[in-house]
């Protein structure tokens, strides 16, 4: 049996500029990180007692004998892509998917994760990202970008850069004490709204002049804020303010990215004290994140009354297998 966990991922600055479409022409540069909120995937062998080969538990209970019956386009996919059958998977995670924190590509890491382990094999943290992109974007036919593949399978606070040849993971080095400082200046509230990123991504794909240069200007404003955090004399502050910037240049790159209620709460959180904040993902739903002086972070909270706030604290570990043990008959060939 393996159980994986894998963190979720917090998006600062760069979010749209890690599409293909854009940063194989244009580069891309995306500022983030991984937190204590995790997916759990849970998978072992199925013994041969039961009518059906393989069963499937995440929001619904699939039991199934050929892998072409599963309905779980990913799960369905990873397991044709490695060859594996006869599994009993199990998905829990600490968060609800379809909320702005890379759910689903949080999923697709742990669950290439869990398959290589049960067959006994390490794999590497960039290899796990660029196949859980494969399994995505290819293989499901999913739109959407890279980053959150990369900051699940990596972990930690990190700029990560696009370009026509990949990408790469460039950990932001912050000193504990200004790293703590951040930490505790982000309150981080669900809106109740759930949505699927593909569909806002799918709704605003293809080339637009306007969108590319405002994707322009976030890409800078990433490249300025991992700046900011890494000057030991500069205001911490600023990252909030250009929080701020970055969301509103956000909400100029297509429809369905915010909603009049959620800009209402949004503008009523800078009223309550918040210097900048965005809606994290690809809009239209899931959690807000605000950055808040200390002294403010009371009046923020009454302001949000009504919305669930989500203590949290970075992390840096990325996926990882939390618990193994081997399976003596297995012959790696996907079958027992």
């Amino acid at each position: 049996m393996i159980i994986t966990q894998t963190p979720f991922r917090m998006s600062f600055f760069g979010g749209g500029t890690d599409m293909e479409e854009y940063f194989k022409e244009n580069g891309g540069t995306v500022l983030s990180t991984t937190f204590d909120k995790y997916c759990y995937v849970n998978v072992r062998h199925l013994p041969r007692f039961f009518e059906y080969s393989t069963e499937l538990v995440y929001s619904k209970i699939e039991r199934v004998t050929a892998l072409d019956q599963i309905e779980h386009p990913l799960i369905r996919n990873a397991m044709e892509m490695l060859d594996m059958h006869e599994l009993r998977v199990n998905y829990e995670a600490d968060l609800p998917a379809r909320s702005g924190l890379g759910t689903s590509s949080s999923f697709a890491v742990g669950l290439l994760h869990a398959f290589y382990a049960l067959r006994g094999k390490y794999v590497g943290k960039k290899r796990l990202a660029d196949e859980a992109i494969f399994l995505e974007r290819t293989k499901c036919g999913e739109i959407g970008g890279w980053q959150d593949q990369i900051a699940a399978a990596f972990g930690g606070f990190n700029k990560i850069t696009f370009g026509a040849q990949g990408y790469e993971v460039t950990p932001v080095i912050l000193s504990p004490e200004r790293k703590e400082r951040l930490d505790g200046s982000l309150m981080l509230f669900f809106t109740g709204f759930t949505r699927f990123s593909a569909e806002i991504q799918k709704k605003n794909a293809g080339r637009n002049k306007e969108k590319w240069d405002r994707l322009k200007e976030m890409q800078a404003l990433a490249e300025e804020a991992a700046a900011v955090l890494e000057d030991q004399e500069a205001d911490l502050d600023e990252f909030g303010r250009m929080l701020d910037h970055t969301w509103r240049l956000k909400r100029q790159t297509g429809k369905g990215v915010t909603t009049e209620s959620i800009d209402a709460v949004y503008e009523k959180g800078l009223r309550a004290g918040a210097l900048g904040g965005k809606l994290l993902g690809a809009g239209g739903g899931g959690f807000l994140l605000f950055y808040v002086r200390p002294e403010r972070q009371d009046a923020v909270r009454e302001a949000m009354k009504g919305l669930l706030e989500i203590p949290f604290a970075f992390e840096d570990q990325g996926t990882r297998v939390m618990y193994f043990v081997p399976e003596e008959d297995y012959t790696g060939g996907g079958q027992k």
